[in-house]
């Protein structure tokens, strides 16, 4: 497993590279913000929902700050998935380093 920045992942985006963003939050945190294009798997049923992911895509978990996407991360690395990568700072870091637009909370 592997640790993204905001930024390394902005331009992962930016290369259109083909990246599914998991975002582990609660429904309320993730409908006030969230990373276009993510999908929302909170980390309470990633245990029950984990099949519903591709094992080759590349996979960056993101959550408020990346101690719970840490934790899911951990988990799909368990599970067997080889290509995963743990958002730094979560989608804080990413209002404040890639995109204002996205609320902080």
């Amino acid at each position: 497993m592997k640790t993204l920045t905001a930024l390394q992942l902005q331009k992962k985006q930016s290369q259109h590279e083909s990246v599914l963003l998991v975002d582990v939050r609660e429904p309320h945190e993730f409908n006030y913000a969230h990373i276009a294009g993510s999908i929302l798997i909170p980390l309470a049923d990633i245990q029950e929902r984990w099949q519903e992911l591709e094992r080759n895509q590349e996979i960056v978990v993101v959550c408020h700050h990346g101690v719970r996407s840490l934790q899911a991360a951990l988990f799909l690395v368990q599970m067997g998935f080889t290509n995963i990568a743990n958002l730094h700072g979560g989608i804080d870091a990413w209002s404040v380093q890639c995109d204002a637009s996205v609320p902080r909370y």
